[in-house]
């Protein structure tokens, strides 16, 4: 507490994932949370679940964070509850699986504007509270953003923005006591490949790890202070040899393996 002010960690993209279970993590090792979602039914649920284990129950902020002033509606549920951020968790992204020239443009547009703009928005408008609190801010990229992605092109330059965008707002706040991780995981156990349309037989030539080991590497390294946390060897793996690859190469793989994956 800080004046009677509630220091929380927000936590977007709450309501199931690597989200609710980041929530998970942060509360056991006593984080008190702010969860942030379109799902009442399922951020309610996950509260309880976080206030039966004796930790403060979160506060629960029903939001669709694409929508236009979802950033200031988040920082006037937190000020309306006497609370504020000390760190963020921005984990709330979504991807679609399929050709650019096939796929809705309004859907492809949203994932701009949900991965990007909201991201960067919030960010911007819980930013003065977070150095304040000399927090910190983590945010949910992906394995995708260390190559281009045909089959998925919009997702996986959203998620190479978001990895840009971690790794200078860092080094312009390193010096203020705030740390910023960005947060690559490959193939998770989510319901992020259902919305994709990914096709369950091609991710089983993966390792895919569960949103809670995805959760626990995460956090482990947000709280040592890594600027890139990339769970798992074979997505290390993959991160540390595309930069030396040719896109002659990278790409038609790329290319091959989700023309593999089938919409539903």
């Amino acid at each position: 507490m800080d004046d009677g002010i509630r220091r929380l960690s927000v936590i977007t993209g709450a309501s199931g994932g690597i989200g609710a279970d980041l929530a998970r993590v942060m509360a056991r090792d006593g984080q008190d949370l702010a969860l942030v979602a379109r799902s009442t039914a399922a951020l309610e649920a996950l509260a309880d679940e976080i206030e039966a284990t004796g930790r403060p129950r979160p506060l629960i902020i029903t939001l669709d964070l694409a929508a236009p002033g979802a950033a200031d509606a988040l920082k006037q549920a937190l000020s309306s509850a006497s609370a504020s951020a000390e760190c963020l968790v921005n984990n709330a992204g979504y991807g679609l699986n399929g050709w650019i020239s096939e796929l809705d443009r309004a859907d492809q547009v949203g994932i701009i504007d949900l991965n990007i703009r909201a991201l960067t928005d919030i960010t911007l408008a819980l930013l003065p509270d977070i150095i304040r609190h000399k927090g910190g801010i983590l945010n949910v990229a992906s394995t995708a953003a260390f190559l281009p992605g045909p089959g998925m092109a919009v997702y996986y330059a959203s998620k190479a923005y978001v990895l840009s965008f971690s790794q200078a707002l860092g080094a312009e706040l390193r010096g203020q006591g705030v740390r910023v991780s960005a947060l690559c995981p490959g193939p998770v156990e989510t319901g992020f490949a259902a919305r994709a349309q990914f096709q369950a037989n091609l991710l089983k030539i993966y390792h895919i790890a569960t949103s809670l080991d995805v959760a626990e590497a995460g956090y482990a390294g947000f709280k040592s202070g890594k600027r890139v946390i990339v769970p798992g060897w074979m997505n290390k793996m993959t991160v540390w040899t595309t930069p030396f690859m040719p896109k002659a190469v990278v790409l038609p793989v790329v290319k091959w393996l989700q023309a593999r994956r089938v919409r539903v």
